[in-house]
C-alpha cells in the first residue's frame, strides 16, 4: 500500500510519521516553501513570533514526542500560574480560573457567582443549542457573556449564539469525558490533585517541532509541491502536481475544507459540494512591543466591547518573551480588518492594545490567517452529511478538534483505521 498525503502542517507531518512507524510507503506534499502549516516560527528584531499557536501543554504524549525528536534541550517551560483577564467596561478583571479566583474576582457578582453553584442541577446540552444558549442555562448569563463565551468562542472569532454545541463545545466536553456536570468534574480534578501540564514553547519557538517533524521524514515529503488535483485511478487515486502524477492506494486530506472541496472535485461532486459550505474567519495576529509589566496569560476582550481588538497573549510575562505581545483580530471585532494595510493595522492595534492596558505599544509585525480559523457557526451541520469516498480520509480541524495535542492523536487514529484496513486487504 502506498498513502498520499496532501498538506504538511502539524497534521499532515504527524500522519506520515505515523504511517511511516507503521511501515507504509508514505508520500506527502506541501504547497510552501517551509512545513508545520499554522505552527512555524519567524525571527522579527530580536523577537519570536509565533504564526500560530503560541504555546502547548507538556502532556505525556508532547513529552514523549519531545524526546523521540531530540528536543528536550531547547524546551522551554513557560509559568501559567498567573491570571488571565477579560476586557470589561474600561477594565481588566481577574477571570477565575481558580477556588481562590472564583472568590475573589469582581468579575461576577456575588449573585452572578452564586448562580454558578446551580450548574450541576440543570441538563446536558440540548438539541439545537447554541453555546451562549447553553453556557447561559447552565451558568448564568452574567458568567456566560462575561467570560465563558469569549474564552471559548474568542478563539474562533464566532459569536457564541451563532455556534451550535454539538459541533463546537460539546465535541471538546466529549472529548474531555465530560457527560454529565462541567463544575463537579472541576471539583473532582481539584480534589484528585490532578496536575495540569506544564505549559511550554522552545527557544526559537514552535515551529521548532515542525521542522523536527519534517526533518525526521524529510525522505517522504515534498516542499513546494502544490497538489493541482486528485483523479480516480481504478481502485486508487492518481494525485496531480506541476512535476507529474503519483499513483496511490488511499489519500489522506490535511487541508481546510475549501481546499479539500477544490481537490476532490473530481472524485465525489457531493462530498466537494459539502466542504464548500462551512465557514473560517480570517484572523490577523498583530505582534507588539510594550513595556507593560503586569502578570498575566493575555486578555479576553468580548464581542460586544468596542475594541478593534479580540483578545491578547501576553508572551512578555508568562513565556518570559521579552515585551512581547500579541494581539488578536477578526471580522467580528474589525470587520474592515482586510481592506486596511498591514502599517494601518499595527498602528490601530497598537493604539488599541493602550487603550486595554494604559500603556503605549510599537508595532513588530503583522500575520494573516486566511481563510483562517474554523467558525465552527451553524454552516457546521455539514459535517452530518460529509461522507468522504472510500481511500479517502480528513485528519482535519473542521472533522476533529483543533488545537496541537488534538491534532497528534488524530494522526494516530488515521493512521491505525489505514494500517487495520491494509492488514484485512491483506487476508
Amino acid at each position: 500500500m502506498t498513502v498520499g498525503v496532501v498538506g504538511a502542517g502539524v497534521s499532515g507531518l504527524a500522519v506520515v510519521r505515523e504511517l511511516s512507524n507503521r511501515g507504509v510507503d508514505v508520500v506527502g506534499f506541501e504547497a510552501r516553501k517551509e512545513p508545520g502549516g499554522i505552527m512555524r516560527s519567524r525571527q522579527v528584531d530580536g523577537h519570536v513570533l509565533e504564526l500560530g499557536p503560541q504555546r502547548l501543554r507538556l502532556t505525556e504524549q508532547m513529552s514523549g514526542l519531545i524526546d523521540e525528536l531530540g528536543l528536550r534541550e531547547e524546551l522551554r517551560i513557560g509559568d501559567d500560574d498567573q491570571p488571565m483577564y477579560v476586557y470589561l467596561d474600561g477594565e481588566l478583571k481577574v477571570v477565575p480560573l481558580s477556588v481562590r479566583e472564583a472568590f475573589t474576582t469582581d468579575l461576577l457578582s456575588i449573585g452572578g457567582k452564586v448562580r454558578i453553584l446551580k450548574e450541576p442541577f440543570t441538563e446536558p446540552p440540548r438539541d439545537g443549542e447554541t453555546v451562549e444558549e447553553f453556557l447561559t442555562r447552565k451558568f448564568g448569563r452574567q458568567a456566560a457573556r462575561r467570560y465563558l463565551g469569549p474564552l471559548y468562542s474568542g478563539l474562533y472569532g464566532t459569536d457564541p449564539d451563532e455556534m451550535l454545541m454539538e459541533y463546537s463545545l460539546g465535541k471538546a466536553l466529549r472529548g474531555a469525558g465530560i457527560d454529565g456536570s462541567i463544575l463537579l468534574w472541576l471539583i473532582r480534578k481539584l480534589i484528585g490533585g490532578r496536575e495540569v501540564p506544564e505549559i511550554c514553547t522552545f527557544e526559537d519557538g514552535l515551529g521548532t517541532l515542525s521542522d523536527a517533524l519534517y526533518e525526521a521524514n524529510a525522505d517522504s515529503i515534498r516542499l513546494e509541491t502544490p497538489v493541482t488535483e486528485i483523479r480516480r485511478d481504478g481502485d486508487g487515486f492518481e494525485i496531480a502536481t506541476a512535476g507529474g502524477v503519483t499513483s496511490v492506494d488511499e489519500v489522506v486530506i490535511t487541508t481546510q475544507a475549501d481546499s479539500a472541496a477544490e481537490l476532490l472535485s473530481g472524485v465525489d461532486d457531493g462530498t466537494a459540494e459539502t466542504l464548500e459550505r462551512f465557514n473560517y474567519n480570517p484572523i490577523a495576529m498583530v505582534y507588539l512591543e510594550s513595556a507593560f509589566d503586569r502578570p498575566g496569560i493575555g486578555t479576553l476582550v468580548p464581542w460586544y466591547e468596542s475594541s478593534k481588538i479580540s483578545g491578547t497573549t501576553w508572551n512578555s510575562s508568562f513565556l518570559h518573551r521579552d515585551g512581547l505581545f500579541t494581539c488578536y483580530v477578526d471580522p467580528g471585532s474589525y470587520p474592515e480588518m482586510l481592506e486596511v494595510s498591514e502599517e494601518t493595522l499595527g498602528e490601530e492595534i497598537a493604539r488599541e492594545f493602550e487603550t486595554l492596558t494604559g500603556s503605549p505599544a510599537t508595532p513588530i509585525d503583522v500575520h494573516l490567517i486566511e481563510p483562517g480559523m474554523p467558525a465552527y457557526d451553524r454552516s457546521w451541520k455539514a459535517l452530518d452529511e460529509l461522507t468522504p469516498p472510500d481511500g479517502i480520509h480528513f485528519c482535519t480541524a473542521f472533522t476533529e478538534r483543533p488545537g496541537i495535542p488534538g491534532r497528534l492523536r488524530h494522526a494516530a487514529r488515521v493512521a491505525g483505521q489505514i494500517t487495520e484496513s491494509e492488514s484485512g486487504f491483506g487476508r
